[in-house]
């Protein structure tokens, strides 16, 4: 069922509902319309429910996997390094050696 025809079955319910009055039959027209709504309204909420599943690969959203959160951590290493690094640019190494 989708929202359309959800929309379709409380509008026919709300008709059934609050504009018939015939009293005489055994048939409670207000109730009908009533039932007729609230289906409507289950079959929205449901066809909304199906349409925005949640994925599994989607449940943690906002979490960063620890393999790529470890790319960029800005925390010094635990081990200190035997050489220093050198950040010269290349165009100044061999005029300044």
């Amino acid at each position: 069922m989708r929202i359309g025809v959800g929309i379709a079955l409380v509008t026919a319910g709300a008709i059934i509902a609050f504009a018939i009055r015939d009293t005489s039959g055994p048939i409670n027209f207000t109730v009908v319309g009533v039932v007729i709504m609230l289906a409507g309204i289950a079959g929205m909420w449901l066809s909304y429910r199906v349409a925005n599943r949640t994925h599994p690969e989607h449940d943690e959203a906002g979490i960063i996997k620890p393999r790529v959160e470890e790319q960029y951590s800005t925390e010094p290493h635990a081990y200190p390094l035997d050489h220093e690094i050198d950040v010269t640019p290349t165009e100044y190494k061999d005029e300044h050696r």
